[in-house]
C-alpha cells in the first residue's frame, strides 16, 4: 500500500493527510473547496516547520512529505489508483452517507474504505457500499501528528484482514492502534462525552463555575485540559451531535445533553472554532479567559 487519499481537508483531515504523507506515502487530499485545500497545505506546512524547529524532523523530511502531498477538488481523479481512503468529512451522517456510495462506485475492488467518524456507526455507513467488509472506522485524535491513539472500529461486517491490514498500518504511522466494535461512540466518546457533558449540567445547576470545574479535573484527576476547555477544543456543536448519537442509540436519559450546551450551540457559540464557548479566544492570545456569560 503506498497511495492514500483522504476525504475533507479540515483540522482533521489535514493531519491525517500530514502523518500519511510524512510517512512515506503518496496522498491525494480531496475536498469540493480549492480554497479550503490551500489552507490545508498551509497548515501542513507551518507544522512541518514546527516540527523542524523543535527537531523532530529534518528539513529534507520536510519537503518529502510535502512533496508526497496532491490535492483535487474532483473526487475521481483523487481516487485514481488509491488502495487507502479514509474520510474525514464533518460528522453528518447524510452526508457520509452520499460520500460512502461515491466511494463504492470510483474506488477498484478491495479498496479499504475507512471514516474518521467519531461516533457514526461504521456498519450504518458500510450498509450503502456493495463490499462493506471493507469498510472500518479509523477514528484518529487531534491534533492527529501528535496525538498516539487511533480508535479501529470494526463494523458488523468488516473483514478480520481488513481489520489486520489497518492495525498494522496504523503502527507503521507510528501510532497505537485500539481495536474496538461498532456501538454507538465507540470506547473514547461514549465515556469521555458523559464526562463533558456532566461537567456541563454540573456548570448549569450552579455546582461551580468554569474555571473551577476545570480546576478541579485537572488538579485531582490529572487531566491535561479541563473537560470545558477540551470541550471549547472539540467544538461544542462537535460535542453536542456526539451526544446525540449516544442518546438516539442507547435510548438512555443519561445521555441527553445539557440544555445549556444545546442553546450554546444555537447561539453560535461553539469554542475555539467561532472565538467564544465556555472560555474567550483572542487571535494569538494563549490565555484562557472565561466567556462573559459564565463570569461571576
Amino acid at each position: 500500500m503506498n497511495k492514500v487519499a483522504v476525504i475533507g481537508s479540515g483540522t482533521m483531515g489535514n493531519g491525517i493527510a500530514h502523518v500519511f504523507a510524512q510517512n512515506g506515502f503518496k496522498v491525494a487530499i480531496i475536498d469540493i473547496s480549492e480554497e479550503a485545500l490551500k489552507k490545508a497545505i498551509a497548515t501542513i506546512d507551518k507544522n512541518l516547520s514546527r516540527q523542524v524547529e523543535k527537531g523532530t524532523i529534518t528539513t529534507e523530511i520536510k519537503s518529502q512529505t510535502l512533496a508526497n502531498l496532491s490535492t483535487t477538488t474532483f473526487m475521481k481523479e483523487g481516487l485514481q489508483d488509491v488502495e487507502l481512503v479514509v474520510e474525514a468529512a464533518t460528522e453528518n451522517l447524510d452526508l457520509k452517507l452520499k460520500i460512502f456510495k461515491d466511494l463504492d462506485e470510483n474506488t477498484k475492488p478491495g479498496t479499504i474504505l475507512a471514516s474518521n467518524t467519531s461516533s457514526i456507526s461504521i456498519t450504518k455507513i458500510a450498509s450503502v457500499t456493495k463490499s462493506p467488509g471493507h469498510v472500518i472506522g479509523m477514528h484518529f485524535m487531534n491534533p492527529v501528528p501528535i496525538m498516539k491513539l487511533v480508535e479501529i472500529i470494526r463494523g458488523y461486517n468488516t473483514t478480520n484482514e481488513t481489520t489486520q491490514v489497518i492495525m498494522e498500518l496504523s503502527k507503521k504511522l507510528g501510532k497505537i492502534p485500539v481495536e474496538v466494535n461498532d456501538y454507538p461512540g465507540f470506547v473514547a466518546n461514549r465515556i469521555l462525552m458523559p464526562m463533558i457533558n456532566e461537567a456541563i449540567y454540573s456548570l448549569y445547576e450552579g455546582v461551580a463555575g468554569v474555571e473551577e470545574i476545570d480546576t478541579v479535573m485537572k488538579l485531582g484527576m490529572a487531566h491535561p485540559m479541563g473537560p470545558f476547555q477540551l470541550a471549547d477544543f472539540i467544538g461544542l456543536d462537535v460535542c453536542l451531535s456526539i451526544l446525540r448519537v449516544l442518546h438516539d442509540g442507547f435510548g438512555n436519559p443519561k445521555y441527553a445533553p445539557c440544555p445549556l450546551l444545546v442553546n450554546m450551540v444555537q447561539a453560535g457559540h461553539k469554542g475555539v472554532k467561532s472565538g467564544n464557548g465556555f472560555y474567550k479566544y483572542t487571535a494569538g492570545s494563549k490565555e484562557l479567559i472565561v466567556s462573559d456569560r459564565f463570569k461571576k
